[in-house]
This record gives C-alpha cells, sequence and structure tokens, in this order.
C-alpha cells in the first residue's frame, strides 16, 4: 500500500464522519454574496471599479442576480423573500454612493498624502473597507442573516479592517492607513470621525448565562461622538463607554471609561 492509499483508507466510522451532511447546505453563498458587492461597487463607482460588463445597468443585473441566488439560500428557496430584498438594497444605492462620497471628502480633507479624491477610490484600502461595510449594514439592518458577515469579511481578508455591520458609523468617516483597524458590533460612531491604525472600539468583556453560554445580543461597545480622532494603537471598550464630541484619543491609549466632551486624552487614566 502506498502512502496515498494508506493515507485514504478510513474506517467506516471515519468515513461517515467524513461525508455527513450539513444541517444546511451553504454552497455557493460566500461567493455569490461577495460577487454581488463587487458588482454594486462596480456601478457606484463605474469610472474606477474594473468590471466585464458594459454599463451600469449590466453591472446592477449582475448584483442582483447573485445576491438573490444567495438570499434564496438563505430563505429556504423564498424567491420573493430575496428578490425584495435585492430590490430594496438596490433602492438604497444612491443613499448608500452619497454617504461614501462624504467618506471620500473625509479622507481628501483628513490625509495631505491624498493628492485627489480619485486616489481615495483606487488607492486607499479604507474606501474598500467602508464600502462593504455601508452596503452590508444595509443588509443588517434587514436582518438578513450571514450575507451581511460574508461582505465585511471579504473586505477585512483584503485590508485588514474589520468593520462588524451592525455598527452604526456616521458621515465623513475616515480609516487613515487602517490596518488592525477593529470595530465592534454594537458600536455607535458620530459624523466626522478620523481613526488610524490598529484602533479597537471593542467589548470589556461578555456576560454569561447561568450555563456558561454567552448572552447575545446586548450593547457591547462603545459610543463615540462627533468630530473625534483617535490615533494608531488605541483601544476603547465596554458598552457603558461615551466618548464625547471633540475628543482626541492618543495613540496606544487604553480607555475603560467614559471621556467628556472636548477632552484630549493621552495616558489611560486621564
Amino acid at each position: 500500500m502506498n502512502f496515498l492509499e494508506e493515507a485514504l483508507s478510513f474506517t467506516e466510522n471515519e468515513l461517515e464522519i467524513l461525508t455527513a451532511e450539513d444541517e444546511f447546505n451553504y454552497n455557493g453563498i460566500k461567493d455569490r454574496a461577495e460577487k454581488s458587492f463587487i458588482k454594486i461597487q462596480a456601478a457606484m463607482f463605474p469610472s474606477h471599479v474594473n468590471s466585464e460588463a458594459k454599463s451600469i445597468a449590466e453591472n446592477l443585473e449582475s448584483a442582483c442576480e447573485n445576491l438573490i441566488h444567495a438570499l434564496k439560500k438563505i430563505f429556504n428557496n423564498n424567491e420573493r423573500k430575496a428578490e425584495e430584498v435585492a430590490a430594496n438594497l438596490i433602492k438604497k444605492l444612491p443613499d448608500i454612493r452619497k454617504i461614501l462620497l462624504t467618506d471620500i471628502t473625509a479622507a481628501y480633507q483628513g490625509d495631505p498624502a491624498a493628492k485627489t479624491p480619485d486616489e481615495i477610490i483606487l488607492a486607499y484600502p479604507a474606501f474598500i473597507a467602508i464600502s462593504a461595510y455601508r452596503v452590508a449594514h444595509e443588509l443588517y439592518g434587514m436582518k438578513v442573516p450571514l450575507i451581511p458577515r460574508i461582505i465585511t469579511e471579504y473586505a477585512h481578508r483584503l485590508t485588514g479592517i474589520d468593520i462588524h455591520p451592525g455598527a452604526s458609523i456616521g458621515e465623513y468617516f475616515f480609516i487613515d492607513h487602517g490596518t488592525g483597524v477593529v470595530i465592534g458590533e454594537t458600536s455607535t460612531i458620530g459624523n466626522h470621525v478620523k481613526i488610524y491604525q490598529n484602533v479597537t472600539i471593542g467589548a470589556k468583556s461578555f456576560a454569561v448565562e447561568p450555563d456558561g453560554t454567552l448572552v447575545k445580543g446586548i450593547k457591547r461597545h462603545p459610543d463615540i461622538g462627533n468630530n473625534v480622532i483617535i490615533y494608531a494603537g488605541a483601544t476603547i471598550l465596554g458598552g457603558e463607554t461615551v466618548i464625547g464630541d471633540n475628543c482626541v484619543i492618543g495613540g496606544n491609549v487604553w480607555l475603560t471609561h467614559s471621556v467628556q466632551p472636548g477632552k484630549i486624552i493621552v495616558r489611560s487614566e486621564e
């Protein structure tokens, strides 16, 4: 018996484990969800995002086709519900693009290295991550399971920026450099907020049930006000932590308490 034959010689029990059917068939959902976002991005920014499609309409048609395919699996082949969700998302795209234009403005105005707004769209990883978040957030708001996370994790894989689709983020949002940024599900972030690399807006601890399982669906992440700057490596934790408007949080600061508006924090104990 050669090596390959020996490696493939499973016992009956091992073969049963290996070939057991999953309760739900997720085959194709991830690929279709990612493709739908790529086509949506190409439709919103046709002059900047490469696409084989010849028109915005063609990109939107492809986005719908891929999204409906994924949604039908999620909704147990309920085609009507899948089409309704896809249609509602497409109707939201002008509003999504409008807020993304504020994010581009924030990046261009907030980074002296940016020579043109086009550079933001074409070269800045944060724009991919924020675009994915904005699209996924709409689906999250429609109570669509799984697909919003697939879309934001696609951007996470590309950029190293992890934004949960459940977070609430205002206009003119800029992540500079971006690698290592984490923004948790129940975070809220106001308008005109600028974040640097390796910032975590996360949970301080997790409540548990009597049986030891984690409590789901509670507020776990901080609230960040308007006009806040958070420098590289800062960690802000806890569902009761509020950073007031016009604050500056220094690099590598560890915060688990609230900060009054207008404060500059350079040490955790401040």
